[in-house]
């Protein structure tokens, strides 16, 4: 039992609460569903890039929340698991920040528009914040992910 421990380093059950890289999956789910929710409830003004930011958003959720039940339920126990906790990080990280660029240019683009949508306006700024935000989540996420799987290397 504790050589099947050593070989794989990832938490199960609630320790995935203790653990530091897995910390980040609460506010990942927190600010991700934010980035959904500001950016399905903004008007498309423009013919513009927001269902990228849409479906990134979607995507890491849902994707974000299998990985969640799976640390929970015990099934990362496989060698490939700390490997692929960093591959899918990395890529999920790669895709906020490619989704908070977009957001970022259709936020100026709509900015000669202020006067009459300004309430869209404040929800395009809150989405690009809040993708800014999960795109550093999902970083350092991948970061210390990276740093576990070295270590248990």
């Amino acid at each position: 039992m504790a050589s099947s421990t050593s070989s794989n380093p990832l938490p199960s059950g609630t320790s995935v609460f203790t653990t530091v890289p897995d910390l980040f999956f609460i506010p990942e789910f927190i600010f991700g569903g934010l980035v959904w929710t500001l950016v399905a409830s903004t008007k498309v003004l423009i013919a513009n890039p927001q269902g990228w930011v849409m479906f990134v958003s979607v995507f890491c959720f849902i994707i974000t929340t299998l990985w969640f039940l799976i640390f929970i339920s015990g099934a990362n126990k496989s060698s490939i698991w700390p490997t692929l906790d960093v591959v899918y990080h990395s890529l999920a990280s790669f895709f906020y920040l490619s989704a908070a660029v977009v957001q970022a240019y259709v936020t100026i683009s709509l900015k000669s528009f202020t006067s009459t949508f300004f309430k869209e306006y404040q929800l395009d700024i809150a989405a690009v914040v809040m993708c800014y935000v999960v795109t550093l989540l999902y970083a350092l996420h991948a970061i210390f992910s990276t740093m576990r799987w070295k270590n248990s290397s």
